[in-house]
């Protein structure tokens, strides 16, 4: 895995390095890459690009990631040599398949470009939007993973995260439950909505031995915190939602109050939550989501707190402390950087949010992240392709194939029910779906993944499943 040339970026772009006996250097810094290792030292370094020149063939389809979670945008294309591809590439032509990616929590923000001639791999080392200022301190950037074989796309994808990710951190159950946010949007429900969802959810499990999780998502208390205190009880709530049979969770954002994020979550476990889903995080670093997957997450107006460690150190550092307060309750990452967070949360939100009013968004967003990251499952983390809302504002004949491919894919089920759209139907299939994902699921594969962004196709077993996406009009093409 050696590169043919690497360049640094630091006041003057793109400076090629020299090949030498410690490595490769430049004016004031050294790029070691032995073993797949890759190291960096040296002040006031921005980016480094390690180029390995290898013709692709003209009719290759590359696959990428994205920075934290997806909107939509994850495909397979031809090469376009100016695409962004976060964290990890495969290729696919003739038959074989290969790739490159980096070992989750790299010291570096990640991405490759691919090309007909060659492959880039670019390092951004910054703080923030700021050269980064190592002093003396050699920087371990990345460590390299490959694989290259004849096995279908899919399974090669699989193979690859499986190599990232030596130490992920899941979960010791399935992870099934509902969530209030699709149909209350962090409005007007209190103690009394909530446990309703607790028995609602424990209804459908209908006491299966895996206890699934009833979430309060956005609402309890104000926006950007405090999260000291709701507006009920939240200790007394906790309490009524294990009486209903559920296992309590709660939505917090931690960086609204970033000196009280251990703190925060020591209370909400002492509150009796299981589960704590963070959020906001990538949004509060790095001032916007990353749509569209851009060439970097921070512009030159992002600053962090600490010029001499990397972005990437210091969001594993709070992904870490999190953890670490979180104890033994499960912990998932909404907004968070996967490759960043794995080994630090056992599920991670793969991909922007589905919808309680509009079908389309589901569609866009749901199903793109679940056929795409899907590999990721069970290997960086836990996948949660996001909630399966049952509203009167949505289709459910829609939303119940959504509901039936998510749990049998084994990933994590959330349901988001208002009582407004219960029906015999609807509980019926929201009760079969869910005890499905409670027993843990079917594996699942999508087959049409090569040609759409919203896979129908899809192999379960021993057989083969066809999905309906389509309103009566087609997509909706306008944003959603």
């Amino acid at each position: 895995m050696t590169p043919d040339s690497v360049y640094v970026v630091t006041d003057r772009p793109h400076t090629a390095c020299r090949r030498g006996d410690g490595g490769w250097e430049a004016p004031g810094c050294v790029v070691s890459v032995e073993s797949g290792k890759v190291t960096v030292s040296g002040d006031g370094l921005s980016f480094v690009a390690l180029r390995w020149r290898r013709p692709i063939p003209d009719d290759t389809l590359v696959l990428g990631d994205a920075w934290e979670r997806s909107y939509g945008e994850l495909q397979w294309r031809h090469p376009q040599p100016e695409r962004t591809l976060p964290w990890y590439w495969l290729a696919t032509s003739g038959g074989r398949t290969w790739g490159m990616g980096v070992r989750t929590r790299p010291g570096a923000m990640c991405s490759w470009t691919v090309a007909g001639d060659g492959v880039t791999l670019w390092l951004d080392v910054r703080s923030g939007g700021q050269p980064v200022l190592l002093g003396d301190r050699e920087l371990a950037a990345a460590t390299l993973v490959g694989v290259d074989g004849a096995a279908r796309p899919y399974a090669m994808l699989a193979e690859l995260c499986a190599a990232m990710s030596p130490d992920p951190l899941l979960p010791r159950e399935p992870v099934v439950g509902c969530n209030n946010w699709y149909y209350a949007y962090g409005e007007g429900f209190g103690r009394e909505a909530v446990v309703r969802d607790a028995r609602t959810i424990a209804e459908y499990a209908d006491g299966h031995e895996v206890l699934p999780y009833c979430v309060v998502d956005d609402g309890w208390t104000h926006h950007h915190g405090p999260w000291d205190t709701g507006f009920f009880d939240m200790a007394e709530t906790a309490g009524e939602i294990k009486a209903a049979g559920a296992r309590p969770g709660l939505w917090f954002r931690p960086l609204s109050q970033p000196a009280t994020v251990a703190e925060d979550i020591a209370r909400f476990r002492s509150w009796g939550y299981e589960l704590i889903k963070h959020d906001f995080s990538s949004y509060d670093l790095f001032g916007r989501f990353a749509a569209d997957t851009p060439a970097t997450l921070a512009t030159g107006e992002t600053v962090f707190p600490d010029r001499t460690r990397t972005s990437a150190e210091q969001v594993v550092e709070l992904y870490r402390t999190i953890a670490e307060a979180a104890g033994d309750a499960l912990v998932i990452g909404c907004n968070t950087i996967g490759h960043l967070a794995a080994g630090l949360v056992q599920v991670q939100r793969t991909g922007d949010d589905t919808s309680g009013r509009q079908w389309e968004r589901t569609r866009r967003m749901g199903v793109n992240t679940l056929a795409f990251r899907l590999p990721q499952h069970g290997r960086l983390f836990a996948v949660d392709a996001d909630c399966v809302p049952c509203t009167p504002a949505t289709d459910w004949s829609l939303n119940r194939q959504f509901l039936d491919l998510v749990a049998r894919s084994g990933t994590a089920l959330f349901v988001s029910v208002d009582p407004a759209a219960r029906t015999d139907a609807a509980d019926a299939d929201l009760s079969r779906a869910v005890r499905l994902a409670l027993d843990g699921g079917q594996e699942v594969e999508p087959l049409d993944w090569l040609t759409t962004t919203a896979p129908r196709r899809w192999r379960c077993g021993g057989q083969t499943l066809t999905y309906d996406w389509s309103q009566p009009w087609g997509a909706w093409p306008l944003t959603v």
